[in-house]
């Protein structure tokens, strides 16, 4: 087992070693992508050369809005194919592995079994079911959905009540255990948030991938949300996460990946991303017009005035 997720100190002076360019290998990769690429007609949505996520590290993907965030999150767990998953078009086969196990050719409920789940931008909460059982249907492992196991009670009874205590464990953690027995439809936008990770975690995943989790959140409930976050790192969880909140990316990410029109154009320590001049390109639209690999670092005076751009759209 990796010591990173059990050695912080360790982790972050990994990171810091680190050559901060697209597609860099890391320490201890627990998803290794190469040659994934999405078109949708003559538009490509994807086209990630090599990506590595250091397991036991939060890991931001950001990017402006059309960069094919959510289109990646959705080819690497299952909810879509690659356009060359078979030599649709040239450079070679769409590739990604997970925790060693090549996922290339799984579905959706194959990726989470092999410990890799996602959450969405827009909650799954089925709501017309109570909280409890929103949780319960995302546990793994459950014999009494078998057609013949589940008309003998004694052989999936004691795994039930197993269930039943994860699901109460982790709606008391999340502080949802008041609501357990209200329909998921009456929750808030922010408790539906919850809940969609709090599910994420019955099946005790190794890496959890949350899509715009503070979307849609009213402020008292994004400390949570970011508190949450850091729990599952520091328990050994390995988080990546698509957001645009940058503030909320600075304070809580590890290491930082950067998409552009489908393309991984920079990543880093978060301190270091912001500054660069891909980075801050692609964000005002000039990307298309300067190399995009070029990590230059922008003068003190362009930083700290997109600085106080970002600050004041914030406080909007």
């Amino acid at each position: 087992m990796s010591e990173y997720p059990y050695d912080r100190a360790a982790l972050r002076a990994h990171l810091h070693e680190l050559e901060q360019v697209p597609g860099v290998a890391k320490p201890d990769p627990i998803l290794t992508v190469d040659r994934i690429v999405r078109r949708f007609g003559g538009i490509t949505a994807v086209d990630v050369a090599h990506l590595e996520v250091q397991r036991g590290a939060i890991t931001a993907l950001i990017g402006p809005n059309g960069a094919g965030k959510t289109t990646f999150f959705n080819l690497i767990t299952g909810f879509d194919r690659p356009s060359n998953a078979a030599r649709l078009i040239g450079g070679g086969d769409a590739r990604w592995s997970f925790n060693g196990k090549t996922l290339t050719r799984t579905g959706a409920s194959q990726a989470a079994r092999a410990g890799m789940v996602r959450t969405f931008q827009l909650t799954k909460a089925l709501g017309r079911m109570t909280v409890l059982e929103n949780m319960l249907i995302g546990a793994n492992d459950q014999p009494g959905e078998n057609l013949f196991v589940g008309l003998f009670k004694p052989l999936w009874a004691r795994r039930e009540r197993e269930n039943i205590e994860r699901a109460e464990e982790l709606l008391t953690r999340f502080k949802l255990d008041a609501k357990k027995s209200d329909l998921a439809g009456e929750l808030s936008g922010g408790q539906k948030k919850l809940l969609e990770m709090a599910r994420a975690l019955m099946s005790r995943p190794a890496m959890i991938m949350l899509d715009e989790p503070m979307a849609g959140v009213n402020p008292a409930l994004t400390q949570s949300l970011l508190e949450h976050i850091q729990a599952l790192r520091d328990e050994g969880t390995t988080v990546l996460f698509v957001e645009h909140d940058m503030h909320m990316v600075r304070h809580v990410s590890d290491w930082v990946v950067v998409m552009a029109q489908g393309e991984v154009i920079a990543e880093g320590l978060p301190e270091s991303v912001m500054s660069s001049r891909a980075v801050v390109d692609a964000y005002l639209g000039a990307h298309h017009d300067r190399d995009l690999g070029d990590n230059e670092v922008l003068t003190t005076g362009v930083i700290r005035a997109i600085a106080e751009e970002v600050e004041e759209e914030e406080a909007r």
